[in-house]
C-alpha cells in the first residue's frame, strides 16, 4: 500500500512538473520591439526572426486615440477589412495583448486606412 502511495504522488508531480514546464516556457513578444504598433516598422521583417509558439502574448503598444489592434481572420488581414464599426475605432489604452492559438495569427489596426499603410501581423505559431 505504502509503494502505491508514492506511485501515485511521483505521478502527480511528474506531471505538475510537466505543466509548470509549458507554462513557464511561453514567451511574451512586444510587437515592433521599442518601436511599437504604428507606420514606421516593416511587421514582416519584425517577424521574420522570431520563432513563436502557441500560448505566447503579444503585446502592442501604440499612441493611444491613434490606433488599435485587432484580431482578424485570414480573409480580414487580406482585405483589410474589420467586422465591425466597434473594430474600426481607435483605443485609449495605447495596448491590446493576445494569446496566440496553434497556427496562423492575423491582426490589423482596424483604423481606416492603417491596415493598408502596412499595420498588419501574421504569426504562424508551432
Amino acid at each position: 500500500m505504502g509503494r502505491g502511495k508514492c506511485s501515485a504522488i511521483l505521478v502527480v508531480l511528474g506531471v505538475m512538473l510537466l505543466v509548470c514546464s509549458v507554462m513557464v516556457s511561453a514567451e511574451t513578444h512586444i510587437v515592433g520591439d521599442s518601436k511599437g504598433w504604428g507606420f514606421s516598422v516593416s511587421y514582416d521583417s519584425w517577424s521574420s526572426g522570431k520563432t513563436f509558439a502557441a500560448g505566447d502574448t503579444l503585446v502592442f503598444n501604440y499612441q493611444a486615440g491613434a490606433h488599435n489592434a485587432v484580431a482578424v481572420s485570414s480573409s480580414e488581414y487580406r482585405s483589410c477589412k474589420v467586422r465591425s464599426a466597434a473594430d474600426s475605432a481607435a483605443t485609449a489604452s495605447g495596448t491590446a495583448t493576445f494569446n496566440l492559438k496553434k497556427g496562423a495569427n492575423y491582426f490589423i489596426c482596424g483604423v481606416p486606412g492603417h491596415c493598408a499603410a502596412g499595420m498588419k501581423l501574421r504569426v504562424v505559431a508551432n
